[in-house]
């Protein structure tokens, strides 16, 4: 098919407090043909997203174009007026954000925004648009196709909400989607699903897709080009089959390597010198939970029924299950952030409250949560330091240069620079915000961690 997208020699700066500029994307170039998914592929912070950006003719604050082109069907987007950008972005170029649960407005239902794009723009009267999103509600196999547009968003599971993040991209039929990491909160059988359905409609329609992630089983799924970047340089740029199978640059071989590791050697049933013991670390006995106004006693949508988990010491549980099942709402309840309508949970074999609100401050630090949505657990107002330094003064008592010290200490151990110290969340990628994120949470010294994704 022709060619929608050529982005030729692309080069963008962040500019620096002394007001210095830092080439940050060096000299990027690939071409996006009608029909076909390039993926851009890299680890957190080789530029992925900022590249995929410029499609639509945008660059994070702070950033700025410094050279290149980004033709879309031979009209450069970087030089467009703001006029020209507004028609562009949400009519011919559609963007699926990685976080969507900071895509979503709380307090509209869910048909409102997926529709609202594309009768702004005209393309589609309410009634038209109202019956495409059903239409792709079906296609992205989201329950009660009929009924979904009438919820909010905070009335669906993570996965569900990134896929009607999709269907909000879609509904406007754009020329080019840009998808940075879209199925990140989906489980494996739901995101192979929802890949197809965005291979399809894009086939269909004649459209196209730049695809960002950093992870090769899903390029396979869904890419038929691969650009793989390192540092705002391109490593390797080739078809999905070549690049996956057989990868030409260390770099990509390296990426191959961290997703097919050396088989492990087995273990048996138990370990030798394992001593079990009689009270696990935490246990939830005939856990009942669930949302919405309760009725005698009842929530009016029963997610979790008589559950029981019990966690030893040492031990790490994975709950797997698809989209919606209830894997959240189980932590949730286990951390006191959605209090159970009947059951317990125990730590060291004590009773737990319910609530958060009510449980004490040793508590309170012996159970931690990491978010599945790093954007959303970072403060957009505090700076990194804050961050990772308010728990060392409130659970350990860290001050002054000893407290400096031991953020410096955490920065290193999920290898980003020291630098990020005086960040705020707006300037780091999503993997950034996330490896922020999860030391965050272990600093607390947690007796039990529950990680969402």
């Amino acid at each position: 098919m022709s060619v929608l997208l050529e982005v030729d020699d692309l080069k963008i700066s962040a500019r620096r407090d002394d007001d210095s500029l830092l080439q940050i994307v060096k000299g990027v170039s690939f071409n996006v043909a009608r029909g076909e998914v390039v993926a851009l592929i890299g680890e957190s912070g080789s530029g992925k997203t900022t590249i995929a950006l410029s499609a639509l003719g945008y660059t994070k604050p702070g950033l700025e174009f410094a050279g290149g082109e980004v033709r879309l069907e031979n009209e450069d987007v970087i030089t467009m007026e703001p006029n020209q950008l507004r028609a562009l972005r949400g009519q011919r170029v559609a963007y699926l954000a990685q976080s969507a649960a900071a895509t979503f407005n709380p307090a509209l239902t869910i048909g409102e925004q997926v529709t609202e794009s594309c009768v702004l723009h005209g393309i589609l009267d309410q009634n038209q648009a109202n019956e495409r999103a059903e239409r792709l509600y079906r296609a992205l196999e989201l329950p009660d196709p009929d009924r979904l547009g009438k919820r909010y968003p905070h009335q669906v599971s993570g996965g569900q909400l990134q896929r009607l993040m999709a269907a909000m991209a879609l509904c406007g039929k754009p020329d080019l989607l840009v998808l940075d990491e879209p199925t990140t909160a989906l489980d494996v059988t739901t995101q192979i699903e929802v890949l197809k359905a965005f291979k399809s409609v894009i086939k269909q329609e004649g459209s196209a897709a730049i695809y960002v992630t950093h992870d090769l089983s899903v390029v396979a799924q869904i890419a038929d080009h691969i650009v793989v970047l390192y540092a705002g340089e391109v490593q390797e740029h080739g078809s999905a089959e070549q690049v996956v199978n057989q990868p030409t640059h260390d770099y990509t071989r390296r990426l191959m390597r961290a997703v097919r590791p050396p088989p492990a050697a087995g273990q048996g049933d138990e370990m030798s010198g394992e001593h079990k013991r009689d009270v696990p670390a935490l246990k939830v006995k005939d856990i009942t939970a669930g949302y919405g106004r309760k009725r005698n006693g009842v929530p009016e949508i029963t997610v979790l029924q008589d559950v029981n988990v019990s966690i030893e010491r040492g031990h790490t549980v994975g709950v797997i299950g698809e989209s919606g099942c209830g894997k959240s709402t189980l932590a949730r309840v286990m951390a006191g952030l959605l209090p159970a309508v009947h059951g317990q949970v125990l730590l060291d074999g004590n009773d737990l409250q319910p609530a958060l609100q009510k449980r004490d401050r040793g508590e309170l630090q012996k159970i931690q949560f990491v978010f599945q949505m790093a954007d959303t657990a970072l403060n957009p107002r505090q700076r990194i330091d804050h961050f990772l330094g308010r728990p060392l003064d409130f659970y350990l008592g860290l001050k002054g240069k000893e407290k400096r010290r031991r953020i410096m200490e955490l920065l290193d151990m999920v290898e980003l620079p020291q630098d990020f110290a005086g960040r705020y969340p707006e300037e780091l990628s999503g993997g950034q915000k996330q490896r922020v994120n999860w030391p965050g949470r272990w600093l607390r010294l947690p007796r039990c961690c529950f990680v969402t994704r």
